[in-house]
């Protein structure tokens, strides 16, 4: 992993974490619809998750730890400055913003809907009541809601925090070197 593989990282992840809480913001705007374009009452959705770059942890691990000492032998051959520019260079070619793969990332693999069935109340003079006078509303319960929306934001403010700490890294190692 380069100098900023981190920074990936935990980009990828407020990305993903983001698009978690807008899904249930939806779940909770959406908690007493009962009639959609579908023509039936909202479905709670999900959000899942898939790490991105492939393979197992060891074969990641593995595949870090190669690069690590083919690094730290160049860096030893050439001089430590020579080393650590090269470092920065390669980190700098594939930033934050960059449209690809991190490996140890994470991927939003899609938004699937939820195949529970309608929870049904008694409301006679409701537009949308059957024959029987029973309206189908979302199985959404709002306390589940705010529990995936705590755990979203939780993780979206530690992902901030390791871009904020690995950004007071690289800022003390520049200081260090002048």
């Amino acid at each position: 992993m380069n100098l900023f593989g981190v920074m990936d990282v935990s980009a990828s992840a407020l990305k993903a974490e983001r698009v978690r809480a807008e899904v249930v913001a939806s779940n909770m705007a959406n908690a007493e619809t009962t009639r959609t374009a579908d023509g039936g009452p909202y479905q709670r959705h999900h959000v899942v998750f898939e790490a991105e770059g492939g393979g197992s942890f060891q074969q990641t691990m593995a595949g870090q730890m190669s690069g690590l000492d083919s690094g730290l032998n160049s860096g030893l051959d050439g001089g430590f400055s020579s080393g650590l520019k090269s470092n920065l260079m390669s980190g700098l070619n594939t930033g934050v913003t960059a449209d690809q793969t991190v490996p140890g990332g994470v991927a939003v693999t899609g938004v699937i809907s939820d195949a529970s069935a309608p929870l049904k109340r008694y409301d006679p003079q409701h537009p949308d009541a059957g024959p029987d006078g029973f309206v189908d509303y979302p199985d959404i319960n709002p306390l589940t809601e705010m529990v995936d929306l705590m755990g979203a934001t939780r993780s979206y403010g530690m992902n901030a925090s390791a871009i904020t700490a690995e950004k007071n890294m690289v800022s003390s190692s520049l200081d260090i070197l002048k």
